[in-house]
């Protein structure tokens, strides 16, 4: 078990070195004249109404349809922004259904976005550039309490990319329309053929597989997918301690509670000495948690 454990904190640790040198090697290889560059053709390819300060990609990972969790990565002026990465864990999914996620993912994301009175206007989403040929960003005033006073869903994006084909682009759609949101340029990238499609489009838009540009949009996909496989494992890392907490002897309804409400997590349970369990529960309990978490 210890061996297993140490293998483990080596791997998460390993995979958090090699983030932390590929951000900073975006960083490293950033040049603000190459990337205003691609965002500007990025701008022209997609049709969008001006280069896109604050892209938002979004993507869900989950194992046979279990520990199912969204991921938000923001890139701003073309260089990822992490502490607006924001992750979802699914609520209202049952089983693998990657549509269904991501609109839930979407409609929980907008829905702390308080919209001003000019953001339910009928400009189709389907034409990011729109009748009203601005890209405006909203801004909006904390209402207070949870959520609600996160800033990193205090700005509109300026372009939302999805993981994936038509079914999960029609999938944000929806959840965005029903948000109120008419002016926010949407894309699904599919991976077959790393094309982009756009509701408003039969065809979708194919950038040349060796162009500067798509490799933007290719690193901003990556990192949601890391983002997601990420809080996928962790989630279902917990997942795993709360079944073994399930098979404890002597641990019944009452003591786990007990034990969550005192630790607050699983893993503290885990990383708890064994004289601080017994504060909580009878020793012999708190012997065979140690044993088989």
């Amino acid at each position: 078990s210890s061996d297993l454990e140490a293998c483990a904190i080596r791997r998460r640790a390993s995979e958090t070195a090699l983030v932390a040198l590929r951000q900073q090697r975006i960083v490293d290889d950033y040049d603000a004249a190459k990337t205003e560059a691609l965002l500007d053709d990025l701008a022209t390819r997609l049709h969008l109404p001006a280069p896109p300060q604050r892209i938002e990609c979004y993507d869900i990972s989950n194992t046979m349809g279990t520990n199912s969790v969204g991921s938000m990565v923001v890139f701003e002026d073309g260089r990822p922004a992490p502490a607006s990465y924001r992750h979802f864990g699914i609520k209202t999914v049952e089983g693998s259904n990657d549509f269904a996620s991501i609109e839930e993912t979407l409609r929980r994301r907008f829905r702390r976005l308080a919209r001003d009175d000019g953001s339910n206007t009928d400009v189709p989403l389907l034409d990011p550039a729109g009748a009203n040929g601005t890209n405006e960003r909203p801004r909006r005033a904390p209402r207070g309490g949870g959520d609600d006073t996160d800033m990193s869903f205090s700005v509109l994006p300026d372009l939302i990319l999805i993981d994936g084909g038509k079914g999960q682009l029609s999938a944000a759609v929806k959840a965005l329309r029903e948000a109120g949101l008419t002016r926010v340029p949407v894309f699904g990238l599919a991976k077959r053929n790393e094309e982009l499609y756009n509701p408003g489009r039969a065809r979708p838009i194919i950038i040349e597989k060796d162009s500067p540009t798509l490799f933007l949009v290719q690193r901003v996909r990556d990192e949601a997918h890391r983002f997601a496989i990420t809080h996928h494992r962790a989630r279902r890392g917990r997942a795993a301690l709360r079944s073994k907490l399930d098979v404890v002897p002597g641990l019944g309804p009452v003591r786990r509670r007990a034990l969550l409400r005192h630790f607050g997590s699983i893993d503290a349970i885990r990383d708890a000495p064994l004289e601080q369990l017994t504060t909580v529960v009878p020793r012999p309990v708190a012997l065979r948690v140690k044993e088989l978490l």
